[in-house]
């Protein structure tokens, strides 16, 4: 098959390529796919958007938003497949969701500042969601997040709420919950709760416990190759 040769391309040609690699007589890869099995390839695109910000990369950045945008466009299609929705619905369902949430551009509602904005949005969602409970919005944070930013996120919309994590210091209840662990009995449940501990000894201090994770991991990277160059003298 042949396809038209621009010298630039829409989300209108988007569209339409995807279509043709999903239909009979299109790529057979593409055709088997379901929202399941390239629900990876999603994550490990958002992933690769984050190193090119990360990186102050500027045309992978590009590159990559493009492969985030195609993913959209693919789960969509196969959506439309279905009669269930396509992508125009799903445009005009984050159109209508940015209206509703921001009632100081587009209605009359004042927010001045950032945290005003903030709270504004968190209250239109809570409505929007039907949460009834603080505990329905903790609920509400997605459980497909990497565990860290999880726990990061719970613990801000608890404090939000009132709750700061219980009485002392977020650094004596690290070393209480590292104790605990020593001594534990079900370390899957005590090893979980100290590394929450952590998170809000992270928060406290204004860290980002998943930026400083991966720190850890680049900064044992570099040491285990340390450990590595006398052998390879040797060799």
């Amino acid at each position: 098959m042949t396809y038209a040769q621009k010298d630039r391309y829409d989300i209108g040609d988007l569209l339409e390529i995807i279509a043709i690699l999903r239909a009979p007589g299109g790529c057979p890869w593409d055709r088997e796919q379901t929202h399941e099995s390239i629900r990876r390839n999603f994550l490990e695109e958002t992933y690769e958007v984050a190193e090119a910000i990360d990186t102050g990369d500027r045309a992978l950045l590009l590159e990559e938003l493009g492969d985030v945008l195609m993913q959209v466009v693919f789960h969509a299609q196969i959506e439309k497949e279905s009669g269930t929705f396509d992508f125009s619905d799903v445009c005009d369902g984050i159109c209508k969701k940015m209206i509703l949430r921001h009632p100081h551009i587009f209605s009359d509602v004042k927010a001045d500042t950032a945290d005003e904005v903030l709270t504004n949005w968190d209250a239109i969602k809570k409505a929007e969601k039907r949460q009834e409970t603080q505990a329905d919005v903790l609920r509400s944070v997605s459980k497909a997040l990497p565990a860290l930013m999880r726990a990061e996120k719970i613990q801000a919309k608890a404090q939000k709420a009132g709750y700061d994590g219980g009485e002392g210091s977020a650094a004596a209840d690290l070393k209480e919950k590292a104790a605990a662990f020593e001594e534990s009995n079900n370390p899957d449940t005590d090893m979980g709760a100290l590394l929450f501990a952590a998170v809000r000894v992270a928060r406290q201090r204004k860290l980002d416990p998943e930026a400083c994770l991966e720190k850890a991991c680049d900064d044992f990277i570099e040491r285990f190759s340390e450990t590595e160059k006398p052998a390879a003298i040797e060799a």
